[in-house]
């Protein structure tokens, strides 16, 4: 019997807050049980060298220093893609202060005939 490797997924998840643009990179990523929100588990960092110092992704290591998990809104997502390798985490200003990335209109919950809920 061969054992088989745990698989192990990398994902990269691109989204909005405050006027910034967040590339993340994440073991876990899942729709919440909060309603209109994704979950993101186990942010991964790079192991960089002591010489080169990435100053974004230091700042985003800051930022989620000692967070589980993040629960970003939907309509602040702008990708999430699985990936073959794990880059360098950053957070980026928007050009010019205005985002050029619009919300993703979220349609709200139907109402059926039945309202004696």
């Amino acid at each position: 019997m061969t054992k088989r490797k745990a698989e192990t997924h990398i994902f990269k998840v691109i989204f909005t807050s405050q006027g910034q643009v967040y590339e993340i990179y994440a073991a876990h990523v899942a729709p919440a049980e909060m309603f209109g929100f994704i979950e993101v588990e186990q942010i991964l960092f790079g192991e960089r060298s002591h010489i080169i110092v990435d100053s974004s992704e230091e700042r985003l290591k800051t930022e989620f220093a000692g967070v589980k998990r993040v629960f970003i809104p939907m309509h602040a997502i702008v990708r999430i893609d699985e990936v073959e390798k794990q880059g360098s985490s950053r957070v980026m200003a928007s050009e010019g202060g205005t985002s050029v990335i619009k919300a993703f209109p979220v349609p709200a919950p139907p109402h059926g005939k039945d309202s004696s809920h």
